[in-house]
């Protein structure tokens, strides 16, 4: 069966592979074990399965795979509207590439340089490295927050602003182990508690009115 990649893997990958198989020619079993496991390991990290995404338009689509860890009242990053701050932990075992939460128009994108925290750590929603986009679908704006981690330091985001998106839609990656935030507004109706295991692009994290 094919495992897809999403493409950002490639640079690792083919390196590791191409080690991996010239260590293993030159009979030196235990250099080609290590960049073998190492090569495995990457292939799993940026696979990028398809997901059934939620027909329903009120749905607020998770954008990343993961554990919820923290859900909180706090202004929106954008507009400074009262929200919903749900924050997910992405392990590195975890798929890493995510997606758009709702259908809409991405209306803004900040890039913000910052430190490397441990991404469970809660003062990294703030102090981190991170990458903050806001969706409006015309009557709501949700937010999404890609934060760096302690071995995360590399964020993409290949969406640009004023793009068309769809829900569930892939949009960038954090590799390595990372935490996303996602802001939806005060009176959205959540579907997750502390502690719940999302899926980006199928789970559904709450209901805008």
């Amino acid at each position: 069966m094919r495992i897809p990649i999403a493409r950002q893997g490639y640079p690792f990958i083919v390196p590791l592979g191409l080690l991996a198989g010239a260590f293993w020619a030159l009979s030196m079993a235990r250099a080609a074990a290590v960049f073998g496991g190492l090569f495995l390991f990457v292939v799993y990290f940026f696979r990028d399965p398809e997901r059934t995404v939620p027909g329903d338009p009120k749905a607020v689509i998770s954008p990343a795979d993961g554990k919820v860890v923290e859900i909180v009242a706090e202004n929106d990053p954008f507009t400074g509207k009262k929200s919903q701050r749900i924050s997910i932990f992405l392990s590195v075992f975890n798929v890493h590439v995510n997606r758009i939460p709702v259908a809409g128009r991405v209306e803004k994108i900040r890039y913000n340089h910052g430190k490397f925290l441990a991404a469970f750590n809660h003062k990294a929603s703030l102090d981190n490295e991170q990458n903050v986009l806001s969706v409006f679908n015309g009557r709501d704006r949700v937010a999404v927050k890609q934060i760096a981690g302690l071995i995360a330091r590399r964020i993409v985001c290949w969406v640009r602003e004023g793009d068309a998106v769809a829900a569930g839609q892939r949009f960038g990656l954090i590799r390595f182990g990372s935490r996303v935030d996602i802001f939806v507004p005060e009176d959205a109706r959540l579907a997750v508690a502390l502690g719940d295991r999302v899926r980006g692009g199928s789970s559904v994290i709450g209901f805008l009115q």
